[in-house]
Order: structure tokens, then sequence, then C-alpha cells
């Protein structure tokens, strides 16, 4: 009887985690939940900033782990920096660069309560009146909007263009172009910092700190947004300071990371 002779081979992953230690310190939100998680099982984990990492710290994660390496989403907008400039999305709505505010919403708690989005839509209305808006209409949102009978009078809005959302580059020109933002999004926080440009964040909280304390965001809620516009409109705009490592390098350092980690870890096995 012949026995084939076979050899077990123990093969081992590490986890590396982009964008680590973000908190809104809000465990309602899935995102928060997720980024937790994830944190606690990452082998290396890769801030956008300071106080990213001073929250892994706080949570006793080992500071060996961390390693501050910068905004990837300023890698992408860096990359296709071109090609965002080169179109004019704005014009398909007979608008001009600076003369137009760009919507999108699309969280639970914003979206989800008709008494909440009814509020939001009463706004928006109210705020065409002095500057037209542009609003990618996230599926969700859409939906309740619909659902709810508020669709037909931001349809009859002059100056509030209801649109499908947008490729990237499409979007980020109109983000490029705009006065101000005013999202629910963690990215377009982001975004506007980087551009320079206003940013109402219709939220209680961010996980991204950073782009309030240097960059051009605000919280707002519904019933200040109005009031919030009124004070961009008329000049007065958070001085953006520039925010370090965010500068487009962010994915040749993370490079550097895994191989100087890859080269530990083979080390480390050798001396066993």
């Amino acid at each position: 009887m012949h026995f084939e002779k076979t050899t077990k081979i123990r093969i081992s992953y590490q986890l590396g985690h982009l964008e680590a230690g973000l908190r809104s310190f809000d465990r309602s939100m899935p995102e928060e939940i997720n980024q937790l998680v994830t944190d606690s099982l990452a082998d290396i984990l890769w801030t956008p900033s300071p106080d990213a990492g001073e929250n892994l710290e706080r949570e006793g994660i080992s500071r060996e782990k961390i390693q501050r390496v910068g905004n990837m989403r300023i890698d992408s907008l860096e990359m296709l920096w071109g090609k965002i400039e080169s179109h004019t999305v704005y014009r398909d709505f007979g608008l001009e660069p600076g003369k137009y505010g760009l919507v999108t919403l699309h969280r639970p708690s914003n979206v989800d309560h008709k008494e909440a989005l009814k509020l939001i839509s009463q706004t928006l209305v109210r705020i065409v009146e002095k500057i037209p808006l542009i609003f990618p209409v996230h599926p969700r949102t859409r939906k309740n909007l619909d659902r709810n009978g508020l669709m037909s009078s931001l349809e009859k809005a002059n100056g509030l263009s209801l649109i499908h959302p947008l490729s990237y580059i499409r979007f980020m020109n109109l983000v490029f172009n705009c006065r101000f933002a005013v999202t629910d999004s963690g990215g377009i926080q982001e975004e506007t910092t980087y551009f320079g440009i206003a940013c109402l964040t219709m939220r209680p909280n961010t996980e991204r700190p950073i782009t309030i304390t240097l960059g051009t965001n605000q919280l707002c809620k519904a019933d200040d947004l109005e009031e919030k516009v009124e004070k961009i409109l008329n000049g007065n705009q958070v001085q953006k300071s520039k925010i370090e490592l965010w500068d487009g390098q962010t994915a040749g350092r993370v490079v550097q990371s895994i191989r100087t980690f890859s080269d530990c870890q083979k080390l480390r096995v050798r001396d066993q």
C-alpha cells in the first residue's frame, strides 16, 4: 500500500487598516462600530491625522502598531485633479463657479424621519431664494422624499436642481467650483477642507474633527442651516490651515510601511 507524504504549511495573514482611529463617539452609527472592531483586530493601523492616533492610544492599542500616513482621499484628488478641472458640470445647470451651493444628504437621522426631512426641505427652498443649489439625490433620500410627499415642493423651487448621483470626477468638479457644500457625508468634509471651500455638516458629531479645527467645516442642524449659509454668503468663512501629510503622497508612505512591517515579520519568523 502506498501512502503519499503530505506537508502542512502554516500561512500567517496580517491585517492593516487604512483610516484607522477615526471616531465620532456615536455608537448609533454603524460606521463607528465597524471602525472599533477593525481597529481592535488590525496588526498595523494607518491614521490620517493626530487625533486618530490619540483615539487609538486611549483605547489601549500599542503605539508601535500606529503609523500616521496621511489621507488617501487626497491622493485620489491629486491624481485626478487635471480630469476634475477639465469638466464644467456646473454649466449644465446654467451656473458659474462660486455662485451655487452643493447639497448631499443620505444619513438616516436626516432622511428617514418625516419631520426632520420636511424641515430640511423647507430650509433648502428658502436658501435657493438667495443662491442656486445643486442636489444629487441619494436613492434612500429620493425614496423618502417621494414617500412623504416632499419631492413636489422641491421640484417647484426655482433654483434647486435635483439630479441623480454623479460619477466621482463629475461630482468633484461640482465640489471644486461650489461656494459651499451642505452634507452629512464624511468624505466631503475632507475634500472641501483640502479645496478651502466652506462645508456645513448636518450632524451632531464628526469622526473627522480636524476638518473643523484646521479646515473649513462646521457642524450644523436644520434649524441653524439657513443662518450659517447667510454668514458664508456675507463673506464670513473659516480660514483653513494646511494639514500635515494631506499632500497626495499617502500611498507611498503606506507602501513603505508595508515593506518595513514585512521585513520585521520575516526577522521574527527567523528568530523563532
